[in-house]
C-alpha cells in the first residue's frame, strides 16, 4: 500500500528575512518528502513563522494556534495527527512559555536553529515528545543549508539572499537584537556561490538581506574584510543578473563605499530604504539610533549627489515616550525634506524587555493614533507627488505577479512601484520589460509595454 503523501503550510508574517526563513525550512521540508500546500486544513504540519516586533503581531499568532488547535482536536477524533509548530521571532522571544500558553504546539524553534527542523520532526513523530530549540549557532545554519536550490525559492524573477544577520544596535524600542542574536556576516564565497546558482536557475533580481545589512563585514578566501559595497560590485560582474536590492539599512552605517556602488553600479537600484524613526533628535537620542536628523539629511544629499535619480523609503515611529508637539512637527519637517516615496509607519507600541518599556511621559493612545494618522496622510502625498511625476516616462518593470484582471500583470519598477499593464501573457511572468507610465493610480501605476 503506498503511503500518505505528507504535506505542510507556512505562515509567514513580519521582514524579509523571515520571508527568506520560510523559503529555507521549504527547502528542508521538501527534502524530508513534504509537499507544500496553500490549504492549512489538508496540512500535516503547520509552521507559523513569526514576528514579535509589534504587539498585535504577537497576538495574531496566538489567535491562529487556537484555530489549529481546533482542527487539531477534530483530526485526533478521527485517529490523525497534526504537527504545530511556531518559529521565528516570537518563538525565541517566549520558547517553553508558547507550549505552555497553548499546549497543542508540538514544535517551537527559533530563527537560528531551522537548520536542526529534520531531527526537530523526528523526536516529534518517533518519541511523541515536544521540542523546543531557541539556542543562538549563527554560524552553524548557514554552513548548514540545503546543499540544493529549489526554483520555488526564486517568485518570478526576483530571490532573496541573507548576507548578515542579527544585531547590536540596541535600539530603545527593538526586541531584534535579543531574538535574532549578535550580528553576524556571512563570508564572501557563501554569499556569491548562493548568488550565483540563483541566477543560474534565473534570478534576475537579487536582494540581499539583513537586520543591518550595510553592517556587512564577511570575510574572504584571503583574510580580508569585505563592505557591503565591496560585495555589491562583485556580485554586479555576474552575467545574466540584472537588478541587485539590498534591506534594512542603518544610518550609522553607511559608508563611501555604498554610495560609491549606486554611482558606479547601474545594476544596483537606485531606490534606499533607510530608516529615520524619528525626526527629532531628542527622541532619536531617546531611541538609542546613534545618528542625528542633521547626520540622516547629510547622507541622502551624499546619496543623491552620487546618483541624481535616487528614491527613498523609510520607517517612522510616533508617538515614542515623550514625544511632545514640536518633536513630531520635526518628524513630519523631514518627510518634507527628503520626500519619501514609500514608507512604514506605526505607533509605538510598547515590548517587554526593551529599556522604553519603562520610560516616563508615555504617550496616550488617542495622540498617537492622532499622529500617526497625520504621519501617513502626509507620506501619502509624497508617494503620490513622486509617482505623478514618472507618468510618460519609460521604466523597466519587472513582472512578478498576476493582476485584479484577466490578462493583467504587475511588476516592479527601479522604485519598488507596482506597475501594471494589461493584455500581457502568463509567460511573461518573470522578465523585465521598459514599460511607458501612462496613468497613476496614488500608490500604483498603470503602463503599456514599450516595443
Amino acid at each position: 500500500m503506498q503511503q500518505k503523501q505528507k504535506k505542510y503550510h507556512i505562515k509567514t508574517w513580519g521582514c524579509q528575512m523571515n520571508v527568506y526563513d520560510s523559503q529555507r525550512i521549504s527547502e528542508i521540508l521538501q527534502s524530508l518528502g513534504y509537499v507544500l500546500t496553500e490549504d492549512s486544513t489538508e496540512s500535516d504540519l503547520v509552521i507559523l513563522n513569526t514576528c514579535h516586533v509589534r504587539e498585535k503581531a504577537t497576538e495574531k499568532v496566538y489567535s491562529d494556534i487556537g484555530r489549529l488547535n481546533l482542527l487539531k482536536q477534530r483530526r485526533q477524533k478521527i485517529g490523525q495527527s497534526l504537527i504545530i509548530g511556531v518559529s521565528g521571532c516570537v518563538a525565541q522571544a517566549e520558547g517553553e512559555e508558547i507550549i505552555k500558553r497553548a499546549p497543542c504546539v508540538d514544535l517551537v524553534f527559533g530563527p537560528q536553529t531551522w537548520h536542526r527542523l529534520e531531527e526537530m520532526i523526528k523526536k516529534i513523530e518517533e518519541e511523541n515528545e515536544k521540542v523546543c530549540d531557541t539556542d543562538f549557532p549563527v554560524e552553524e545554519k548557514f554552513d548548514s543549508l540545503p546543499t540544493f536550490f529549489d526554483k520555488a525559492r526564486i517568485n518570478n524573477g526576483s530571490a532573496f539572499v541573507a548576507v548578515q544577520e542579527g544585531c547590536d544596535k540596541f535600539c530603545t524600542y527593538c526586541v531584534v537584537p535579543y531574538t535574532r542574536g549578535a550580528e553576524y556576516s556571512r563570508p564572501t564565497w557563501q554569499v556569491l556561490e548562493e548568488t550565483n546558482k540563483l541566477v543560474k536557475e534565473g534570478a534576475k533580481e537579487i536582494t540581499l538581506l539583513g537586520q543591518n545589512v550595510n553592517a556587512y563585514h564577511g570575510v574572504s578566501h584571503d583574510g580580508s574584510e569585505w563592505s557591503l559595497g565591496k560585495l555589491i560590485d562583485k556580485i554586479s560582474t555576474i552575467e545574466n543578473l540584472q537588478r541587485i536590492r539590498y534591506i534594512t539599512s542603518y544610518p550609522a552605517e553607511v559608508n563611501d563605499d555604498l554610495i560609491l556602488a549606486h554611482k558606479n553600479q547601474p545594476k544596483l537600484m537606485p531606490f534606499l530604504h533607510l530608516p529615520i524613526q524619528a525626526g527629532s533628535n531628542k527622541i532619536l537620542k531617546a531611541m538609542n539610533r546613534n545618528h542625528t536628523k542633521e547626520q540622516y539629511l547629510d547622507l541622502i544629499a551624499k546619496f543623491k549627489e552620487a546618483r541624481e535619480d535616487m528614491a527613498f523609503s523609510s520607517d517612522f515611529i510616533v508617538g515614542f515616550p515623550g514625544e511632545t508637539e514640536e518633536d513630531f512637527q520635526e518628524t513630519l519637517e523631514v518627510v518634507k525634506k527628503v520626500g519619501f516615496i514609500q514608507s512604514f509607519s506605526f505607533a509605538y507600541s510598547p515590548r517587554l524587555g526593551t529599556p522604553a518599556v519603562d520610560y516616563e511621559n508615555q504617550i496616550p493612545l488617542d495622540i498617537k493614533e492622532k499622529r500617526l494618522y497625520i504621519l501617513q496622510d502626509l507620506l501619502k502625498e509624497t508617494q503620490r507627488e513622486f509617482n505623478e511625476k514618472t507618468v510618460g516616462k519609460t521604466m523597466e518593470v519587472l513582472f512578478d505577479r498576476k493582476g485584479k484582471y484577466d490578462g493583467q500583470l504587475v511588476g516592479k519598477s527601479p522604485y519598488m512601484q507596482a506597475v501594471a499593464v494589461n493584455n500581457m501573457s502568463e509567460n511573461m511572468l518573470g522578465n523585465i520589460y521598459k514599460v511607458k507610465i501612462t496613468s497613476n493610480y496614488n500608490t500604483s501605476l498603470i503602463g503599456e509595454i514599450v516595443e
